[in-house]
């Protein structure tokens, strides 16, 4: 729709939104600098509405909080979009000079009338209706959006319905403005770039593009496939059908982190060979047959790209005295020497860095040298470039800015009889992602020591459950237990766990099923359970 991927606007312009639109984030604890700006922004007078199930802190400081049912995302968006059409808010100018697509997609905004959204997202036409005018009135708005947009069998449309509101309103190219994804993890953004998707060399250059690849087979002297590589769902199908007998993990704990997270244990198990790349021994680790320790952020030279798409160089501040730990980059170099590899012979990352550069037109200008002073946000085509802080100003990445019709689609897996709730996961404050380097941290486990089950009043005097009962929560995968804290953070019929703590692993509980059809990620913020006292 607009070309590239990544975050538009930069961090430090997100405090000049005349008014925010925060969905499926809960940002204050997950990234909470710009949570703070935030907070800051509300404070001098911007507007905050707020999409999300569960009252994450920020509700408290948010003029207007919709609390949709979880999975009815697209159809609250297109819902905002058509009261913004029929209020005569769309920004018309704009949609005729730096759009494509506009009629075909006024035309899907006939099935999106504010009563029948209101129907499906259990939100009132009202406040629909208030919400569309507040963001289209902001001059500028920001969207900011996180995985609980993404990581849904319709995660695709979700972000396109999003980009579908910024498009109508004109809000590209100018600070406060655009669309925000909060990557998850501090080098996501960097993996990306860096081409860890299966379709896509560095600077996201198709491999399908023969141009492409004869560039990177030139660089590097190989013959290069012409075709995708799998996603990670689908890594572990092949795994079960005997198709993949090898798996190098880095860096990732799938045992915690993957859907459906004890067929994942089952699956690694199957595999002739497993080698696990990290700084601890991960719950992925214990089962690898081989494990490479690899060097953390502070023993390490290298770069960081952040969410705003900022380069930033890693410094060396701790020097390794013992031990076999190395940098990533050099355990896979001497492996690929050892099996008898050309082109791994790198003796520093600045030597990796300069390649990148050569190869990746959106890293063209960067350099340590550069580095050194402050971090460049991509592109930055030349040395001369001062890099860009607004994608989109003048034109879009892919040339006009795609509207794109979309159509609701229910979740694939609803409550039944059997599994009467639906289970949401995300993150607290005080642990990260698996654990991993968090939960070695006995000041952070005093905080935050077990997992929880958020479940509602309503729910809890129905089960019979107390505050502080041990339970057990199942769902068609497995069952895990954890402690239960009786709450209104959570509406009747959903509940709410991290997926912090391996000795409660809620990540067993959701499906690896029903992808989305583009992105292939899987429905990791919803799944039908019950619960019931241990």
């Amino acid at each position: 729709m607009l070309g590239s991927g990544a975050m538009t606007n930069s961090i430090g312009d997100i405090a000049l939104a005349g008014c925010y639109l925060l969905i499926g984030a809960n940002t204050s604890e997950t990234h909470p600098v710009i949570g703070f700006d935030i907070k800051q922004a509300v404070k001098s007078g911007s507007g905050l509405v707020i999409i999300n199930p569960v009252k994450i802190p920020l509700v408290r400081y948010a003029d207007l909080w919709l609390r949709n049912k979880p999975g009815t995302d697209v159809a609250l968006l297109m819902g905002m979009a058509r009261s913004i059409l029929d209020e005569g808010l769309a920004d018309l100018d704009f949609i005729n000079e730096r759009c494509e697509g506009f009629e075909e997609f006024k035309r899907a905004l006939a099935e999106f009338d504010l009563k029948t959204v209101e129907g499906i997202t259990g939100v009132g036409a009202k406040d629909i209706s208030r919400a569309a005018s507040m963001y289209a009135r902001g001059n500028p708005s920001s969207i900011l959006y996180a995985m609980g947009v993404t990581q849904h069998s319709h995660g695709t449309d979700n972000v396109m319905a999003i980009a579908n509101l910024a498009l109508m309103t004109g809000n590209f190219g100018k600070p406060g403005s655009g669309v925000n994804p909060l990557r998850g993890q501090n080098n996501v953004q960097g993996a990306c770039d860096m081409g860890a998707l299966p379709d896509v060399y560095t600077g996201y250059q198709k491999v399908c593009n023969p141009d492409a690849r004869s560039k990177f087979e030139t660089a590097w002297g190989v013959k290069l496939p012409d075709g995708p590589g799998l996603t990670v769902t689908e890594m572990f199908k092949k795994i079960d059908q005997g198709l993949i007998k090898a798996l190098y993990i880095v860096g990732e704990n799938p045992v915690l982190s993957d859907p459906d997270a004890g067929h994942v244990r089952q699956s690694l198990e199957k595999l002739e060979l497993l080698v696990v790349q990290d700084i601890f021994m991960t719950e992925t680790a214990r089962l690898a047959h081989v494990v490479l320790p690899a060097v953390s952020f502070a023993e390490k030279e290298g770069t960081f790209t952040n969410t705003e798409r900022r380069v930033q160089k890693v410094r060396k501040a701790v020097e390794l005295e013992h031990g076999k730990a190395l940098p990533d980059w050099k355990i896979t170099g001497l492996i690929a020497q050892q099996m008898g590899a050309d082109g791994f012979s790198y003796q520093s990352s600045e030597e990796i860095m300069t390649e990148i550069a050569s190869l990746t037109p959106s890293y063209a200008g960067i350099s340590y040298k550069r580095l050194e002073e402050e971090g460049l946000q991509w592109p930055c085509p030349s040395n001369e470039h001062p890099g860009t802080s607004i994608l989109h100003v003048e034109r879009f990445a892919r040339g006009k800015g795609r509207f794109m019709p979309l159509e609701y689609r229910p979740a694939p897996e609803a409550p039944d009889s059997e599994y009467p709730l639906l289970l949401t996961t995300g993150r607290n404050i005080f642990h990260y992602h698996t654990g991993t380097m968090t939960r070695k941290s006995a000041g952070l486990n005093a905080l935050s020591g077990q997992e929880l089950v958020n479940i509602s009043t309503g729910d809890a005097a129905r089960l019979k459950i107390k505050d502080g009962d041990n339970v057990y929560v199942s769902s068609r995968r497995g069952k895990v237990a954890a402690s239960a804290r009786i709450t209104d953070d959570v509406p009747e019929g959903l509940a709410f766990m991290t997926f912090h703590f391996a000795e409660s692993a809620a990540n067993i509980l959701m499906s690896a099923d029903n992808l989305d059809p583009i992105a292939k990620i899987p429905p990791l913020k919803m799944a039908s359970v019950k619960i019931a006292r241990i």
